[in-house]
């Protein structure tokens, strides 16, 4: 029976986290295309920051799934 919940759990917490991430970059990319929209000459700027960003955004979505999967074979 723990093993079933602990599955379960392992499962929303990857689903939660990899919609967390999705939603965080789909947030993170329309700031950037209305910034570079508002001002073209900075879009070079904004597009490091962006994709610092989202690779923050992702390390975070991987690291929770790691430890999700670490749960499930625990």
């Amino acid at each position: 029976m723990d093993i079933n919940l602990a599955h379960l759990g392992a499962g929303l917490g990857a689903g939660i986290s990899v919609i967390g991430a999705g939603l965080g970059i789909g947030k993170l990319a329309v700031a950037a295309l209305e910034a570079g929209a508002r001002q073209p000459e900075a879009m070079g700027d904004s597009r490091t920051t962006m994709i610092i960003a989202a690779a923050l955004i992702e390390g975070v979505a991987l690291f929770s799934l790691v430890i999700c999967i670490l749960l499930a074979v625990k």
